[in-house]
């Protein structure tokens, strides 16, 4: 799809992590991106480094979202619904439903938001794709993660339903969903800013995936023939055999 001149892609969530690798992975490829998410000056610097657009954007607001589509303008050939979180770590017992409330609002509602409010510059195209970035939360509960599995769980049916909805048309629907990934952000989000939680996470793990073997994925996926959908792709890194199988020691001999 990227050796076609002029092709537009829109990330969201791309202010950081996955989101700004995206960004930059599809650039490298040839794309015009509009780099959306809700912190300005991040993706104001990071649309002036790969020579895209930046979009102030927060995808729980349906005034936001419009303005996104008004500037992306009627044809669209990608987008890459990647802005997501998780909030809490808390037993179903103990849990905030609030952070429920927001993790659904997001991962869930958000996309379906953009999705909506894009589809009509998606159709223009001769041939588009949508990539959500899921989880492998999204088929695997784990104890302490049962709100953003049930929210990821939500976006994996979401992302089934599109691909059964939209068949008919030149639309690929693929969802990403990447195991442990080690960012800036994420678990210190999670965490609620606690960096030793959020460190925890990653200790003696080697080589968490990182930011840019998601963005590379979701380049290859745009990369291919309109006619070839990759459904589910599933990413994880060597020590992580299963969401509950971790192995944490040296793996790798230099």
């Amino acid at each position: 799809m990227s050796t076609v001149p002029g092709r537009l892609a829109v990330v969201t969530g791309a202010s950081s992590g996955i989101g700004a690798a995206t960004a930059r992975a599809l650039a490298g490829d040839g794309f015009r991106v509009v780099c959306a998410a809700r912190r300005t000056d991040r993706v104001e610097a990071l649309a002036a480094e790969i020579g895209g657009v930046a979009v102030t954007c927060d995808v729980t607001s349906p005034e936001s979202v419009a303005a996104l589509a008004a500037a992306v303008g009627p044809r669209l050939d990608v987008l890459v619904n990647n802005a997501g979180g998780a909030f809490g770590a808390d037993r179903v017992e103990a849990a905030s439903l609030p952070d429920w409330e927001r993790m659904y609002e997001v991962n869930v509602l958000g996309v379906a938001r953009v999705t909506q409010a894009l589809l009509p510059a998606l159709r223009a195209a001769s041939a588009a794709l949508i990539v959500n970035l899921g989880s492998t939360a999204g088929t695997t509960a784990y104890a302490g993660g049962a709100g953003y599995t049930a929210a990821k769980h939500g976006l994996h049916a979401l992302s089934q339903t599109m691909r059964l909805e939209l068949n008919g048309e030149p639309i690929r629907v693929t969802e990403i969903a990447p195991g442990m990934v080690r960012t800036d952000e994420f678990a210190l989000v999670r965490f609620g800013g606690d960096q030793a939680r959020a460190d925890a996470v990653y200790a003696d793990v080697d080589s968490p995936l990182t930011a840019e073997d998601v963005a590379e994925a979701v380049r290859w996926v745009a990369s291919l023939p309109r006619h070839m959908n990759v459904d589910d792709l599933v990413l994880r890194p060597v020590a992580q055999a299963t969401q509950h199988q971790l192995h944490r020691g040296p793996l790798f001999v230099e």
